[in-house]
């Protein structure tokens, strides 16, 4: 017999018409695009579909050879890739991903932004952003992940080398990310232990931390008046027993790690870990809880809400529009900022989850039904916070802007915490309250450090693959020692640094070039190409137009507003020097260097014209192939 060596994709199969679910590949026969001349498919790999009418394939049985008859190939795989983990269940990636996307910015920076900038007028450019840039990143991502089957860094030897730094920027935004936004939860896991008892103690002022300035007044309070030196207790507990901010007097004397804080950190991160120690398997369990949870609690929360006397003038107060807002440029980029950093593309973690899907997944239906109840979520939060903002108000006998005029960490764990306090059943519902903020949390816990974490098994798998429990290990414990200066007196400062500056300019960017990366570099065509395998059909002109145009003019647009209105940063009294602002774009920087410096080294250590270095394994053969057998015989 005659024998002949053919490359063949080790994930494409060349059996009959049927799918290999196992490792995600289409069969030969079901690649609808060729490319004329080279033998590929449009994903890039060679093509292995019959050159002519008389080279038939089989896989299962024998035809008859003979003149005019098909010739029978018998194919032998000589090596195959190690089946890549999947999902349990397709809920599981469902509620991952709603978990990543639904955090605590939904319940505290969506209600406060849209009252901020003119009401219900505000959610017109908010839809408009989601739709033509928020939805688009989030799909392309999701598509990405899923065709190519890789992490932030390995996919880009499909896409386009000498973009592989964005993969190493993610990972190390994602890294200062765990450093700050898991002290938020053990900020609540020390409200939640302070709940269990009969007297909330946020509703007292004869505690050993309240001050001469302590005034705990409500309407029914007729002995006690309020001034512009009052403080509330729930404001005194969180600034001087929680976070004991008054003992230091600003980020250049940030004092020492407060102990309670130390063990409530130690115990979220091992919450997390033992979560996500062995992958997808486990995490796609626990979620089934941490993201079906705080929608209960904001059920009961809003049913409850709606009932206490005052609710509606909250509601108004929320959605009543103002139309002349919406000239103001400060608006759309509110709006542009808010939809992105609430969907969350340009983190990994879209990239990371659905690269654990079947390969004939609809990623398209996932996207739109997750970014729906992503942003249906934000609204539903709003009307959560403000029927209680509306109740303070009316028991206080004062507007709800003036109410209302703390924004971020403080409009949950001071005015929500103090309106909780003076309900009936207060106990109860600050349990509920302070255990949803945990569960939102380490959902997106789990999800940042699973997108570093795969992305690092498909980088590193020789090395890692094997030892994945001891690798979490010891990103949790780097994360654990990187969260350290935010446990100190001064480490709510620390917080609102690295969230200002050290992840929202930086992640922008690093979208940016991805979107150039794919749009422009490897190409919408071949990417419309690579969906259409999947699907089955092709993404249509409005999508295409998106990642074209739309959606690197949009993030543009946030980052040009964002260097042109540089924000003036302030945490209670303490106003940021301007060393610290210098401070906080040095850190955003030294995650960006990563792109400009793998590029330079790629250049440096790849031969050829930069045409052929940028595209020299996304334009042709992408992967060190195993050979396949081929034999024919005769005739």
């Amino acid at each position: 017999s005659q024998e002949t060596s053919l490359h063949s994709q080790p994930l494409l199969f060349l059996s009959l018409a049927e799918e290999s679910q196992e490792n995600g590949r289409l069969v030969a026969e079901k690649s609808q695009k060729v490319n004329p001349g080279t033998g590929q498919v449009s994903n890039g790999y060679p093509s292995t579909s019959p050159q002519s009418p008389r080279e038939g394939t089989g896989a299962v049985g024998d035809r008859p050879g003979g003149p005019g008859g098909f010739r029978t190939l018998v194919v032998q795989q000589t090596s195959l890739d190690p089946p890549r983990e999947t999902w349990s269940k397709k809920m599981d990636f469902l509620l991952s991903v709603i978990g990543y996307a639904v955090d605590l910015g939904n319940v505290w920076r969506f209600p406060y932004i849209c009252y901020q900038n003119g009401g219900g007028a505000f959610l017109l450019p908010y839809l408009l952003m989601a739709v033509f840039g928020g939805v688009p990143l989030f799909y392309m991502e999701l598509a990405l992940g899923q065709f190519h089957r890789s992490g932030c860094i390995s996919i880009w030897k499909h896409i386009c080398p000498i973009f592989k730094g964005i993969g190493f920027a993610i990972c190390i935004i994602a890294l200062y990310i765990a450093f700050y936004y898991n002290t938020i939860m053990a900020w609540a896991l020390y409200y939640l232990l302070s709940s269990f008892r009969s007297t909330l103690p946020w509703t007292t002022c004869t505690n050993a931390w309240n001050t001469a300035n302590c005034t705990h007044y409500l309407s029914t309070d007729l002995n006690v008046s309020w001034t512009n030196t009052s403080i509330s207790p729930a404001e005194e507990f969180y600034t001087r027993q929680v976070l004991q901010v008054h003992l230091s007097p600003g980020l250049h004397q940030l004092g020492a790690v407060s102990w309670q804080l130390a063990l409530c950190l130690l115990f979220i991160f091992t919450v997390v870990y033992f979560s996500i120690w062995k992958g997808v398997k486990t995490s796609g369990k626990v979620v089934w809880v941490t993201a079906t949870f705080p929608y209960l609690v904001l059920l009961i929360l809003l049913v409850r809400g709606a009932t206490l006397p005052g609710a509606w003038r909250g509601v108004v107060f929320y959605l009543q529009p103002d139309w002349e807002k919406l000239l103001s440029t400060t608006v759309w980029i509110d709006a542009a900022a808010q939809i992105f950093f609430s969907l969350g593309p340009g983190f990994g973690v879209l990239l990371a989850f659905a690269s654990y899907n079947p390969f004939h997944n609809n990623c398209y239906k996932d996207a739109l039904v997750t970014s729906s109840v992503n942003c249906l979520t934000s609204f539903v939060s709003g009307f959560v916070i403000f029927t209680v903002l509306g109740y303070m108000a009316e028991m206080r006998q004062q507007g709800v802007e003036t109410v209302a005029k703390d924004a971020g960490p403080s409009l949950l764990f001071i005015i929500y915490a103090e309106a909780i306090a003076n309900m009936p059943a207060a106990t109860f519902f600050a349990i509920i309250f302070f255990l949803m903020i945990i569960m939102l949390g380490l959902d997106s816990t789990f999800a940042g450090l699973e997108g570093v974490i795969t992305a690092m098994l498909d980088e590193f798998p020789h090395l890692l693959a094997r030892r994945r429990e001891w690798f979490v290990l010891g990103l949790v414990c780097v994360c654990y020692l990187g969260a350290l200066s935010t446990l100190t007196y001064g480490g709510a400062f620390v917080v609102k640094l690295f969230e200002e500056y050290a992840t929202g300019p930086a992640v922008i960017t690093v979208v940016f070039l991805e979107v150039i990366a794919v749009s422009w570099f490897y190409g919408t065509k071949r990417f419309c190409n690579d969906v259409q395998l999947m699907l089955g059909f092709s993404p249509g002109l409005f999508w295409r137009v998106c990642w074209v145009a739309i959606c690197p003019c949009f993030l543009l647009f946030i980052i040009g507003s964002f260097l042109a209105f540089p924000p003036e940063v302030r945490l209670f009294d303490y106003v940021y020097p301007f060393w610290t602002t210098v401070l906080g774009y040095c850190i955003g920087v030294s995650s960006f260097i990563c792109v400009p410096s793998y590029m330079v080294y790629h250049l440096l250590t790849t031969k050829g014209t930069f045409k052929q270095v940028s595209q020299s394994q996304s334009w042709r053969q992408q992967r060190v192939i195993p050979s396949v057998t081929v034999h024919k015989p005769r005739m």
